[in-house]
Protein backbone atom coordinates (compact mmCIF):
# COMPACT_ATOMS: atom_id res chain seq x y z
CA UNK A 1 0.00 0.00 0.00
CA UNK A 2 3.03 2.22 0.11
CA UNK A 3 2.74 4.96 -2.28
CA UNK A 4 5.61 6.16 -4.04
CA UNK A 5 4.37 9.87 -3.31
CA UNK A 6 4.91 9.42 0.48
CA UNK A 7 2.57 9.53 3.58
CA UNK A 8 1.79 11.48 6.58
CA UNK A 9 1.34 10.47 9.79
CA UNK A 10 -1.72 12.24 12.41
CA UNK A 11 -1.76 11.56 16.26
CA UNK A 12 -3.25 13.22 18.94
CA UNK A 13 -2.51 12.87 22.83
CA UNK A 14 -4.23 15.57 24.19
CA UNK A 15 -7.42 14.12 25.49
CA UNK A 16 -7.93 10.98 27.28
CA UNK A 17 -8.32 9.02 23.80
CA UNK A 18 -5.05 8.33 21.39
CA UNK A 19 -5.67 8.74 18.24
CA UNK A 20 -2.83 7.77 15.55
CA UNK A 21 -3.65 7.79 11.46
CA UNK A 22 -2.39 7.48 8.44
CA UNK A 23 -3.07 9.53 5.54
CA UNK A 24 -2.27 10.51 1.70
CA UNK A 25 -0.17 14.21 1.37
CA UNK A 26 -3.68 15.34 0.10
CA UNK A 27 -5.05 14.18 3.16
CA UNK A 28 -7.16 10.89 1.79
CA UNK A 29 -7.00 8.64 5.31
CA UNK A 30 -5.73 5.49 4.78
CA UNK A 31 -5.64 4.28 7.89
CA UNK A 32 -6.92 5.26 11.81
CA UNK A 33 -7.21 3.93 15.31
CA UNK A 34 -8.42 5.85 18.29
CA UNK A 35 -8.50 4.29 22.03
CA UNK A 36 -9.06 5.00 25.86
CA UNK A 37 -5.41 6.11 26.71
CA UNK A 38 -5.93 5.31 30.76
CA UNK A 39 -3.19 7.88 31.55
CA UNK A 40 -0.66 5.92 29.85
CA UNK A 41 0.43 7.42 26.98
CA UNK A 42 4.18 6.82 27.16
CA UNK A 43 3.50 3.15 26.90
CA UNK A 44 0.57 3.51 24.76
CA UNK A 45 1.62 5.60 21.78
CA UNK A 46 4.74 4.46 20.24
CA UNK A 47 3.03 0.44 19.81
CA UNK A 48 -0.02 1.78 18.21
CA UNK A 49 2.00 4.00 15.88
CA UNK A 50 4.09 0.63 14.89
CA UNK A 51 0.39 -1.23 14.73
CA UNK A 52 -0.86 1.07 12.51
CA UNK A 53 2.42 1.22 9.83
CA UNK A 54 1.91 -2.67 9.88
CA UNK A 55 -1.52 -2.84 9.42
CA UNK A 56 -1.58 -0.06 6.62
CA UNK A 57 1.72 -1.90 5.17
CA UNK A 58 3.21 1.47 5.25
CA UNK A 59 7.06 1.91 5.50
CA UNK A 60 8.76 4.59 7.99
CA UNK A 61 11.48 5.54 4.96
CA UNK A 62 8.60 7.02 2.81
CA UNK A 63 7.01 9.58 5.53
CA UNK A 64 6.54 12.30 3.85
CA UNK A 65 5.44 14.20 6.88
CA UNK A 66 3.82 14.40 10.79
CA UNK A 67 0.94 15.97 11.60
CA UNK A 68 -0.09 16.86 15.68
CA UNK A 69 -2.08 18.00 18.07
CA UNK A 70 -1.14 20.54 20.19
CA UNK A 71 -3.73 21.03 22.54
CA UNK A 72 -5.24 22.58 24.45
CA UNK A 73 -4.96 18.99 27.04
CA UNK A 74 -3.65 16.86 29.99
CA UNK A 75 0.12 17.91 30.23
CA UNK A 76 1.76 14.09 30.31
CA UNK A 77 -0.34 13.21 27.20
CA UNK A 78 0.89 16.31 25.46
CA UNK A 79 4.45 15.87 26.36
CA UNK A 80 4.39 12.06 25.05
CA UNK A 81 2.59 13.52 21.56
CA UNK A 82 4.78 16.77 21.10
CA UNK A 83 8.06 14.41 22.10
CA UNK A 84 7.21 11.90 19.80
CA UNK A 85 6.25 13.98 16.65
CA UNK A 86 9.45 16.38 16.70
CA UNK A 87 11.24 12.93 17.17
CA UNK A 88 9.62 11.18 14.08
CA UNK A 89 10.25 14.66 12.41
CA UNK A 90 13.69 15.65 13.14
CA UNK A 91 14.94 11.36 12.98
CA UNK A 92 13.63 11.24 9.73
CA UNK A 93 14.10 14.44 7.85
CA UNK A 94 10.57 15.48 7.53
CA UNK A 95 8.07 18.38 8.09
CA UNK A 96 5.82 18.63 10.93
CA UNK A 97 3.20 20.35 11.25
CA UNK A 98 1.34 21.32 15.06
CA UNK A 99 -2.64 21.42 14.88
CA UNK A 100 -4.62 23.22 17.55
CA UNK A 101 -6.46 19.74 19.04
CA UNK A 102 -9.04 22.04 19.76
CA UNK A 103 -9.16 23.56 15.85
CA UNK A 104 -9.84 20.18 14.66
CA UNK A 105 -12.42 18.84 17.41
CA UNK A 106 -14.86 21.88 16.50
CA UNK A 107 -14.03 21.75 12.58
CA UNK A 108 -14.91 17.69 12.99
CA UNK A 109 -18.10 18.64 15.13
CA UNK A 110 -19.16 21.38 13.18
CA UNK A 111 -19.37 23.76 16.09
CA UNK A 112 -18.37 27.15 17.84
CA UNK A 113 -18.13 25.94 21.54
CA UNK A 114 -15.97 23.56 22.87
CA UNK A 115 -15.43 22.53 26.72
CA UNK A 116 -12.54 20.82 28.06
CA UNK A 117 -11.38 19.77 31.99
CA UNK A 118 -9.36 22.11 33.64
CA UNK A 119 -7.69 21.61 37.47
CA UNK A 120 -8.87 20.68 39.77
CA UNK A 121 -12.88 20.59 38.63
CA UNK A 122 -12.94 23.69 36.59
CA UNK A 123 -13.68 23.97 33.18
CA UNK A 124 -11.68 25.50 29.87
CA UNK A 125 -13.83 27.13 27.30
CA UNK A 126 -12.86 27.19 24.06
CA UNK A 127 -14.73 29.59 21.06
CA UNK A 128 -14.20 29.84 17.74
CA UNK A 129 -11.97 33.04 17.35
CA UNK A 130 -11.59 33.93 21.02
CA UNK A 131 -9.03 33.71 23.58
CA UNK A 132 -9.37 30.33 25.71
CA UNK A 133 -11.54 31.24 29.18
CA UNK A 134 -11.54 29.40 32.39
CA UNK A 135 -14.80 28.85 33.79
CA UNK A 136 -14.71 27.85 37.77
CA UNK A 137 -17.10 25.21 38.04
CA UNK A 138 -18.78 22.55 35.71
CA UNK A 139 -19.99 23.21 32.60
CA UNK A 140 -23.41 21.30 33.16
CA UNK A 141 -25.51 24.38 33.97
CA UNK A 142 -23.37 26.45 30.82
CA UNK A 143 -24.83 24.84 27.58
CA UNK A 144 -22.18 24.30 25.04
CA UNK A 145 -22.17 22.52 22.00
CA UNK A 146 -18.81 20.10 22.64
CA UNK A 147 -17.82 18.50 25.61
CA UNK A 148 -14.66 15.86 26.06
CA UNK A 149 -13.41 13.98 29.00
CA UNK A 150 -16.30 15.80 31.37
CA UNK A 151 -18.36 12.62 32.64
CA UNK A 152 -21.03 13.90 34.69
CA UNK A 153 -20.17 17.39 34.03
CA UNK A 154 -21.70 18.60 30.74
CA UNK A 155 -24.92 18.32 29.33
CA UNK A 156 -25.99 14.76 27.66
CA UNK A 157 -26.40 16.38 24.01
CA UNK A 158 -22.73 17.99 24.28
CA UNK A 159 -20.97 14.64 25.54
CA UNK A 160 -22.63 13.22 22.44
CA UNK A 161 -21.16 15.93 20.51
CA UNK A 162 -17.89 15.36 22.09
CA UNK A 163 -17.51 11.27 21.39
CA UNK A 164 -18.88 12.18 17.40
CA UNK A 165 -15.91 14.73 17.55
CA UNK A 166 -13.39 12.44 18.61
CA UNK A 167 -14.64 9.84 16.03
CA UNK A 168 -13.64 12.18 13.39
CA UNK A 169 -10.64 13.40 14.67
CA UNK A 170 -7.97 11.71 12.71
CA UNK A 171 -9.22 12.47 9.76
CA UNK A 172 -10.07 15.91 10.44
CA UNK A 173 -6.23 16.37 12.10
CA UNK A 174 -5.36 14.32 8.87
CA UNK A 175 -6.73 17.23 6.70
CA UNK A 176 -5.62 20.06 8.40
CA UNK A 177 -2.30 19.39 8.59
CA UNK A 178 -2.04 17.78 4.98
CA UNK A 179 -3.57 21.08 3.73
CA UNK A 180 -0.91 23.09 5.78
CA UNK A 181 2.15 21.12 4.83
CA UNK A 182 0.59 21.05 1.17
CA UNK A 183 1.04 25.01 1.44
CA UNK A 184 4.54 25.04 2.57
CA UNK A 185 3.38 25.75 5.84
CA UNK A 186 5.77 23.55 8.49
CA UNK A 187 6.56 24.00 12.05
CA UNK A 188 10.49 24.73 13.52
CA UNK A 189 10.34 21.96 15.74
CA UNK A 190 12.50 24.02 18.09
CA UNK A 191 9.38 26.55 18.58
CA UNK A 192 6.59 23.56 18.34
CA UNK A 193 4.82 23.62 21.80
CA UNK A 194 1.74 22.18 23.65
CA UNK A 195 -0.78 24.24 24.72
CA UNK A 196 -2.44 22.90 28.40
CA UNK A 197 -5.56 22.48 29.81
CA UNK A 198 -4.84 20.93 33.22
CA UNK A 199 -1.09 22.19 35.20
CA UNK A 200 1.26 19.66 36.00
CA UNK A 201 0.96 18.70 39.17
CA UNK A 202 2.11 21.54 41.63
CA UNK A 203 1.69 24.18 39.32
CA UNK A 204 -0.75 26.86 39.71
CA UNK A 205 -4.19 26.70 38.00
CA UNK A 206 -4.53 30.13 37.12
CA UNK A 207 -3.19 33.15 37.87
CA UNK A 208 -4.29 36.14 40.01
CA UNK A 209 -6.20 38.01 36.99
CA UNK A 210 -7.99 34.25 36.29
CA UNK A 211 -6.37 33.78 33.43
CA UNK A 212 -4.84 30.30 32.52
CA UNK A 213 -0.76 30.88 33.86
CA UNK A 214 0.52 27.37 32.56
CA UNK A 215 -1.54 27.41 28.95
CA UNK A 216 1.88 27.76 27.37
CA UNK A 217 5.75 26.39 28.04
CA UNK A 218 7.81 29.11 28.69
CA UNK A 219 10.00 30.28 26.17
Amino acid sequence: MTDAAGWLLALDTATNTIVVAAGRPDGTLLAADAFEGRYRHSQELLPAIQRLIAGARLELRTLAGVVVGTGPGAFTGLRVGLATAKTLAHELGVPVAGIPTSEALLAAAGATRLWLPSDPRDTLLIERGKPPELIHGDAAALGGDVALDLVDRAPAPALEQGRAAIAALAATLLRIGAARLAAGESDDPELLVPAYAIAPRGAPASDPEGGVAWSRDPR
